[in-house]
């Protein structure tokens, strides 16, 4: 594990994460453009679908990737259950919920990271799980706005003196307004239309698309784990004062639990090393794009600083640099 994690260290594209989480903890100047930066989102999803479809093209659907789709599925609706049931019992219910929502969802950053480092190893994983994490949005949403809904039925009156960030400007929008946003939104439909594309170009368009999804990729990723060092870093000295130990607890330990399960329930249904490193990865990580802005106007009593610093500035960096070796590591221990 110690030769995993320290390879992983020293991949290029981590060690620019690594950067941009100084240069940020510094408070320095440097600014990537945000439109830059978006390109950069929309550039790796497409790549990502692209490699997905044209994966699924080539070996289709097997029963195991079925299996593994139902799985990360089932790890997307448990996550947020007991997350919300243990937090609760500490914390405001409302930021609960939204912390539930978060880590019932993704990192496509971190999966893709995931990815690059299975490849660089020769260790084969199916274009499927590419579509579970694509499937893994939207319960974990629904789970959010169902245990919000369920805490408000709780309460005569929504407790916005007890969230600091609640911004009386915003509304609450209703169930079905969150569920559309949901599942329009911008990074999710380029994800799920690159996929399609990716299957229906099959191997010829894949071979055509190369040196767009293989040749230029880790670099662009390199680039944009710099923005998201710098994210990182000055998440952790903004929101520092925010997260009480109980959060910061959760941060770092509900990932390499929920790997665990993960990885028991990808033994027990027979998949391969690397799709069981990815569903560990899957399981393990948490949104700090889509869910974190649909629960902004889905639980606006929940305070943005608490959920989003704890995804981008705690769990994501320990994903990256830990739990990815980790991970393997346990996966190469038990699978024969």
């Amino acid at each position: 594990m110690i030769g995993s994690a320290a390879s992983n260290l020293l991949d290029p594209a981590v060690l620019f994460f690594v950067l941009g989480a100084g240069i940020g903890l510094l408070r320095s100047n440097l600014e990537i453009p945000s439109a830059l930066a978006r390109f950069l989102t929309l550039y790796l999803l497409i790549a990502l679908g692209l490699k997905g479809g044209a994966a699924l093209s080539t070996g289709g659907l097997p029963a195991e990737g079925i299996l593994a789709i139902g799985a990360a599925m089932g790890m997307a609706t448990f996550v947020p259950a007991y997350a919300f049931y243990l937090l609760s019992r500490r914390i405001d219910p409302f930021d609960s919920a939204a912390i539930a929502a978060t880590y019932g969802s993704v990192s496509a950053v971190t999966f893709i990271t995931a990815q690059q480092f299975l490849t660089a190893r020769d260790v084969d994983f199916g274009g499927y799980m590419t579509v579970a994490m694509v499937l893994m949005e939207t319960p974990a949403i629904i789970m959010a706005v169902f245990l919000a809904t369920m805490v408000r039925s709780r309460q005569a009156v929504a407790k916005a003196a007890s969230a600091p960030e609640y911004d009386e400007a915003f509304e609450p929008l209703s169930t079905r307004e969150v569920l559309r946003e949901a599942l329009t939104d911008g990074a999710q439909l380029v994800l799920i239309g690159s996929l399609v594309i990716g299957y229906l170009a099959g191997t010829e368009g894949k071979e055509e698309l190369l040196p767009f999804t293989s040749g230029i990729f880790k670099g662009m990723l390199a680039f944009f784990l710099l923005e998201m060092g710098l994210l990182v870093g000055r998440q952790i000295s903004e929101g520092r004062a925010k997260l009480d130990k109980a959060l910061f607890a959760f941060s770092f330990l509900s990932p390499p639990v929920n790997a665990a399960i993960a990885l028991v329930l990808a033994y027990m249904i027979g998949l391969q090393v690397g799709d069981a490193v990815l569903l560990a990865i899957l399981a393990s990580s948490a949104s700090y794009i889509v869910v974190p802005a649909v629960v902004r106007y889905a639980i606006p009593e929940a305070r943005p600083g608490v959920y989003f610093t704890m995804a981008l500035g705690l769990t994501f960096p320990f994903n990256i640099l830990i739990g990815i070796p980790l991970y393997f590591a346990a996966a190469e221990y038990v699978w024969p």
